[in-house]
């Protein structure tokens, strides 16, 4: 099987390769065709300047076949390292130069142009293509023609026609070095290209190594393991950074899930060692009769505490399940929230409770499913009860924002320590370590409406400060 750092490094290498292949073909293609239009551009303009040079020179009277004359030719083919020719208008050569040095071009001088190039040249004013001339030449080789011409009696007359050549071996030996320029170049950027690839890919590859080791340990249960790389600014470093904090979450849920553990063996143990103690009692002789009543009690009690303990744990599992919530529909959150408040009449009324509701007369829609927000109210209101000062305010408020609702639940007591607000919805969680002072909870009723509205998409917050707590969620407005 091949591993990433290996596909990865054949991928970008293709690629580099591919880009590399299209670029060459690209810049060749290119180059050959501006090389060469430059170079007919070139001859084109040595034409122009030629024949107008010779028009220029007839009207004065002066014979072309002179040696100044010939000589000033010469001196631009060799300059522009081509041939010239001149021509009659009927295609007849008078006179021919090479600035190449590289052949005797006198056996051309009487010979013709042929009748084809003759008459596209006068026709088109111009003559710029790559061929033999008519068979003049034995190879093909880049020509521009351009017509003489002279004013005669105020008319335009063509008196001859100038052809200048240059050998198109020239033009791709010079193209030829200057590709090989590029081709080295390009082979030097490959390799250097190749090297980076190497480099740069390894270095991609060993977090993800270095993560499926770590990932190893985790499950061996060494959760204490975490990825270097977290210096780095790219996409490794946050790759790393975000594995190490899912690895902080692991070792918090481990954590969690041993003291869940711890937790439900000290809330099973505690009533169950009570109940076992007080029935011994009973059985065995050790409490006298007229404390047996009190005896089956205090049993009544831890048993109701343990079958609460048991259905709130069933309540939980359901909730994990994704069974705890059923599908969503409209209802009247107002009507809902004062409807809990009325099963909660004889718990509010036994702490002198003053309830502060705010409550809209008109009926406000949300989404959610009704059941579920009603444990969520009963929860929370229950909650704040319970640890409301005797005599304090309670208060209930029911308001919109935007497109959400808002139910606010608020009590006088004592305040929560800011490090305990962070945890006061886990499993289990009790501000009162040693569980002495609240013997009627058992630490999941948060930890429930925290994980139903989660199971709605929807937040809850809570402050506490100057005896005043106060919880908070939304519900999505119909």
């Amino acid at each position: 099987m091949k591993s990433a750092y290996s596909r990865q490094f054949a991928l970008v290498a293709g690629l580099i390769l591919v880009s590399f292949l299209v670029l060459g073909a690209g810049f060749t293609t290119l180059s050959f065709r501006y090389n060469a239009d430059k170079q007919m551009d070139d001859l084109a303009n040595n034409a122009a300047f030629i024949g107008e040079f010779t028009a220029s020179y007839r009207a004065q009277g002066m014979d072309i076949r002179s040696g100044g004359f010939q000589a000033y030719l010469y001196s631009l083919a060799k300059i522009s390292r081509s041939h010239v020719l001149l021509c009659e208008t009927d295609g007849e050569i008078v006179y021919s130069a090479d600035g190449t040095g590289q052949r005797d071009l006198d056996q051309l001088v009487g010979q013709r142009v042929s009748q084809g190039v003759l008459e596209r040249t006068l026709e088109d004013g111009s003559y710029d293509h790559m061929n033999t001339l008519g068979g003049l030449y034995d190879e093909n080789r880049y020509v521009a023609g351009r017509p003489i011409v002279l004013q005669v009696g105020g008319a335009d007359t063509t008196i001859g026609l100038v052809f200048v050549s240059t050998a198109a071996d020239d033009f791709t030996e010079l193209w030829r070095g200057f590709s090989l320029i590029f081709l080295v170049t390009a082979v030097v950027v490959f390799v250097l290209a190749f090297l980076l690839t190497l480099v740069t890919t390894r270095r991609q590859t060993k977090p993800l190594k270095e993560m499926a080791q770590t990932v190893r340990a985790f499950g061996l249960g060494e959760f204490d393991q975490r990825m270097g790389e977290t210096g780095r600014t790219d996409e490794m470093g946050e790759l790393a950074r975000a594995f190490n904090s899912m690895a902080e979450s692991l070792a918090r849920a481990e954590a969690r899930r041993s003291e869940f553990v711890a937790n439900i063996s000290h809330e099973l143990k505690t009533p169950m060692t009570t109940i076992s103690g007080f029935a011994d009692g009973i059985l065995d002789g050790t409490i006298p009769p007229d404390r047996e009543t009190a005896a089956l009690q205090t049993i009544s009690s831890e048993t109701k505490r343990l079958s609460r303990l048991v259905r709130r744990m069933l309540d939980v599992s359901r909730l994990q399940a994704g069974k705890g919530v059923a599908a969503q529909e409209p209802f009247d959150i107002v009507e809902l929230t004062a409807r809990t408040m009325v099963s909660l009449e004889g718990r509010i009324s036994a702490k002198s409770l003053d309830v502060v509701a705010q409550l809209p007369e008109e009926p406000i829609q949300v989404w959610g499913d009704p059941d579920a927000i009603t444990q969520v109210c009963y929860n929370l209101l229950e909650n704040a009860i319970k640890f409301s000062r005797p005599g304090g305010h309670l208060w209930v408020i029911v308001e919109t924002q935007g497109q959400k609702a808002l139910v606010t639940v608020r009590n006088e007591g004592e305040t929560i320590p800011p490090e305990e607000l962070d945890l006061i919805f886990d499993r289990f969680h009790k501000s009162d370590k040693s569980r002495s002072m609240d013997r009627e909870g058992v630490g999941l009723g948060l930890y429930i409406v925290k994980t139903i509205l989660n199971e709605h998409k929807e937040a809850i917050t809570v402050q506490s400060q100057d005896g005043l707590t106060q919880f908070q969620f939304t519900l999505t407005l119909v």
